[in-house]
């Protein structure tokens, strides 16, 4: 089976570093940096299902894939800021755009290639939380937790 079905993305069990400090009797003082790197959008991708019950299903579990792997993401940042970590993330940006009907589509790959290289050429500005962080984080709503 699909690993990506089960979780995408996985660092170490949360309260793994309060165990670690509860059996040595000291605080774990290692620096720790999280770097994350999502083969994927992060925002919901429109598409277009025929009305068939195998099309149907076929869409909602991508759907829910899509979402998994975003949880994943918030799972780990929640980590990270309850470990004391720097956290630091890269993900396929809704500015990359080009169309592909194929899994393995080699003109995609190179134009996603392309698009990775730029961004890297200038110094990749990594994202310091997932996007769904910094939605809590706007003024008028919630405070993140």
């Amino acid at each position: 089976m699909d690993g990506g079905v089960i979780t995408q993305v996985f660092l170490y069990p949360p309260g793994t570093l309060m165990a670690m400090n509860r059996v040595s009797g000291a605080p774990f003082r290692l620096e720790r940096n999280f770097y994350v790197i999502r083969n994927g959008k992060l925002e919901p991708q429109w598409a277009g299902t025929k009305r068939r019950t195998l099309s149907i299903g076929g869409r909602a579990i991508s759907a829910l894939i899509q979402t998994q792997g975003i949880s994943d993401l918030d799972r780990i940042y929640r980590i990270a800021r309850q470990d004391g970590a720097d956290f630091n993330l890269a993900y396929i940006g809704s500015d990359f755009y080009f169309p592909h009907n194929q899994k393995f589509d080699g003109e995609y790959m190179k134009r996603l290639f392309d698009y990775a290289f730029q961004l890297s050429a200038k110094g990749y500005p990594w994202h310091k939380s997932p996007p769904s962080e910094k939605a809590l984080e706007r003024p008028g709503s919630l405070a993140p937790l």
